[in-house]
């Protein structure tokens, strides 16, 4: 039973992450029916970011509240800044270009931005600080998983109650719903269309970001290609859930998180990558919408 939470919970840790990175895809993918495949970077040059203002900072004798008040917040705000500049670059002007256009120019943004960090650093792994905070109500829940394991789910529960709080009831997120309804009619009722797609990548940017520093702490290593698998994941998890679907992306998430878990666990740790390439094919065979998609009927 000891070894069947512990696979439960590292599956839930997993899970949170990939939810974390595929609130971004669907939400982008629901505005603009587009798949940001530069998505995975945004969450590794977030790790990157906390990883050199914590060095920065560390140096400099702050304390550890400090730094890891201070290197998050700074990482936030700079991946939310990629994002805004890849929507800006890579996406506005290929609006009404063929989708292919626009899919070739996200692949070609996230080989830039792996190679652009790969010279900027090293392409050995690098070893990351612990930014989680030991919270003494949480030691004591040792015995059962890793404080740095609890934050993760927290924080990740957290952000999407207020994203779907910000999503239902402010100004901006009604904006976003009617623009991934209809954009034309959008536009039509005085709702800044740009504005809404800028602000959709950037507050993806921050969940993806965030998502990089948590688990970042959590392993204690990072590099340059870390984005890529977790962004593929976290992609596989979103069409698992049903793309452009938020309760989708957090429930394919998790679902995607445990199987791992409980494969590596039980069958082999060896094929850990696999499950989701598997998960990918057999959702495109038998249920392309995913699990609470609906499917698109098209009137002749």
């Amino acid at each position: 039973m000891g070894y069947f939470l512990d696979l439960f919970l590292s599956g839930l840790t997993r899970g949170s992450i990939y939810a974390l990175i595929a609130l971004g895809y669907t939400m982008v993918y629901g505005i603009i029916q587009l798949i940001n495949f530069a998505h995975g970077e945004i969450y590794m040059i977030g790790a990157f970011t906390a990883l050199i203002v914590a060095g920065v900072l560390t140096i400099y004798g702050w304390n550890q509240m400090a730094i890891i008040f201070i290197a998050s917040i700074v990482a936030l705000l700079y991946s939310m800044g990629y994002g805004y500049t890849i929507e800006k670059i890579a996406y506005k002007p290929l609006r009404h270009a063929p989708r292919l256009s626009a899919l070739i120019s996200a692949i070609g943004m996230s080989l830039f931005l792996q190679n652009y960090v790969l010279l900027a650093q090293t392409s050995d792994f690098m070893l990351f600080p612990s930014l989680i905070p030991d919270f003494k109500f949480l030691t004591s829940f040792s015995h059962i998983a890793r404080p740095s394991e609890f934050v993760i789910i927290i924080s990740t529960a957290i952000v999407m109650v207020l994203l779907t709080f910000f999503i239902k009831f402010t100004k901006t997120g009604k904006a976003m719903r009617a623009t991934a309804q209809d954009r034309q009619m959008a536009m039509l009722v005085g709702i800044d269309v740009n504005r809404v797609i800028s602000i959709t990548f950037i507050i993806g940017s921050a969940t993806a970001a965030l998502g990089g520093v948590l688990i970042a702490s959590h392993i204690g290593q990072i590099n340059f290609y870390m984005g890529f698998i977790a962004g593929i994941k976290a992609f596989v998890a979103a069409v698992l859930g049903g793309i452009g679907s938020m309760p989708g992306a957090v429930l394919g998430s998790l679902v995607l998180g445990w199987t791992e878990s409980f494969f590596t666990g039980y069958v082999s740790s060896d094929y850990e990558d696999v499950f989701a390439f598997i998960f990918l094919v057999l959702i495109l065979i038998f249920r392309p919408s995913g699990i609470l998609g609906r499917s698109d009927t098209q009137k002749v």
